[in-house]
């Protein structure tokens, strides 16, 4: 059984969510982030869904 004041169980603060639009994304970042292992393909895709989209190619992942 777990104690209620454990840390774990509380939610997380706010101001420690992020979805990383508000930095720079690179492409690896974007292939991560939807889950799959960035290969030289998966990579130039979402080298090309950054420069179509900007921020909004990680924000459909990371709302």
């Amino acid at each position: 059984m777990t104690d209620s004041t454990d840390s774990e169980s509380e939610p997380t603060p706010d101001y420690l969510l992020h979805t990383g639009a508000e930095n720079p994304v690179d492409p690896e970042d974007l292939v991560m982030a939807s889950g799959r292992t960035p290969t030289p393909e998966l990579v130039e895709k979402a080298r090309k869904d950054l420069e179509e989209n900007g921020p909004a190619a990680v924000e459909r992942l990371l709302p």
